[in-house]
């Protein structure tokens, strides 16, 4: 690369980081990625690689400090974030800011500034540390309740507690799940709800844009299926547009946010934030001219997002394949993309262990409806081979 060129330093390799990776060197920008494990997806397209335990201060502050990189852009939330922070304050550029990378790291942290700072209504909440103070929390929220280590993704050691039987194995799931390990959980209160969405929120040179709310199905915290626009009230959307642009205003920086949200009515509920791309916005890739990852690019070089265009109603199936292998073949690809506006992203992960999101399928048509019966078809057309090591 040229001695004048910019270079961006991913944290986190999968396959978000991936197509943020693509996106910016269409910018000309030199990519190194990093990741806990070799070969990940952004590593096979970035110009170098580095692997690490990004919760390691000291081995982050090393590759930091040799690569020197314009900005550094946190795509998982596994991350010493208060070493972050001290690189920021020593010159670095972190993506959107170190100080959103550390709240949104674990749940404690956004969910106080959501409620407690900004006054948004969110479900009630209690944290612990330890077994004594789970049981309590559960007891004062009250059955139904949902459990999650403060800090995972994906879903990972989230579980919801229908009954008393439930809430020993509820809190084993959550200390086994954490990306950091066993630790500190929330036990949140169920929250009625007709719909949730993500209301990707961007925040660019231009100032703060919107892309069309994205509806989404999840299991047990895992996304599954998303499709956009979710319909909804003139009246909701206006409260979810109010309340992502508050939370992303108080975590400041430029690019996009992953802004969750329950609706009931006209009532809408904070849930989380993700100062990155969303899994659940992989569908922007069909629906957008610029996709979130695009928008993401664009946003944190300081380059302007002047509008959005929305493309049509589009939809998005996650391929999750379950097994423990490094060998994975998918088959019958003729019928999965036989039929108009169909697509499919392999993102080239080196192996599943349990289970794994490894594709989507991508569907566009004039309905919502009938944009997600085609990838579901789609999906179901598709075979995946799983190898014995």
């Amino acid at each position: 690369m040229t001695p004048v060129g910019r270079k961006a330093l991913l944290l986190g390799s999968g396959e978000l980081g991936k197509e943020v990776a693509i996106e910016l060197q269409r910018y000309g920008v030199e990519v190194v990625a990093c990741d806990r494990y070799e070969n990940a997806p952004a590593m096979q397209v970035a110009h170098r690689n580095h692997v690490l335990s990004m919760l390691d201060a000291q081995r982050l502050r090393e590759v930091i400090e040799l690569e020197k990189p314009d900005h550094i852009i946190p795509e998982v939330e596994a991350i010493a974030t208060p070493e972050l922070l001290k690189l920021e304050e020593e010159g670095y550029h972190v993506t959107p800011t170190a100080r959103a990378a550390w709240l949104t790291m674990n749940r404690e942290g956004i969910r106080r500034l959501a409620a407690e700072e900004l006054g948004i209504p969110t479900s009630p909440y209690r944290f612990a540390d330890n077994h004594d103070d789970f049981i309590a929390a559960v007891k004062e929220i009250g059955i139904p309740c949902v459990v999650k280590p403060v800090m995972s993704s994906s879903g990972h050691g989230q579980s919801t507690i229908k009954s008393e039987s439930d809430i020993e194995l509820a809190w084993k799931e959550a200390q086994e799940g954490g990306r950091a390990g066993a630790g500190r959980v929330i036990v949140e209160g169920f929250v009625d709800f007709d719909y949730e969405i993500t209301l990707l929120t961007v925040r660019s040179s231009s100032g703060t844009t919107f892309c069309e709310p994205i509806g989404h199905i999840q299991v047990n915290g895992d996304y599954r299926q998303s499709w956009q626009p979710q319909p909804m009230s003139a009246k909701a959307l206006k409260q979810a547009q109010e309340i992502a642009a508050a939370i992303t205003t108080a975590l400041g920086g430029y690019g996009i946010f992953g802004v969750e949200l329950f609706i009931k009515d006209d009532k809408v509920i904070f849930s989380e934030v993700s100062p990155r791309p969303h899994d659940t916005g992989m569908v922007t890739m069909i629906s957008q001219d610029l996709s979130e990852f695009a928008l993401h690019a664009r946003a944190l070089l300081g380059l302007p997002v002047p509008e959005i265009r929305f493309l049509g109603c589009s939809a998005s199936r996650a391929v999750v394949v379950e097994g423990d292998t490094d060998k994975i073949e998918f088959d019958n690809l003729e019928a999965v993309l036989r039929e108009g506006g169909v697509q499919i992203r392999i993102f080239g992960k080196p192996e599943v262990k349990g289970h794994r999101r490894m594709a989507v399928i991508l569907a566009t048509d004039e309905t919502v409806a009938a944009a997600r019966a085609k990838a579901e078809r789609a999906y179901n057309a598709l075979k995946v081979h799983v190898l014995p090591r």
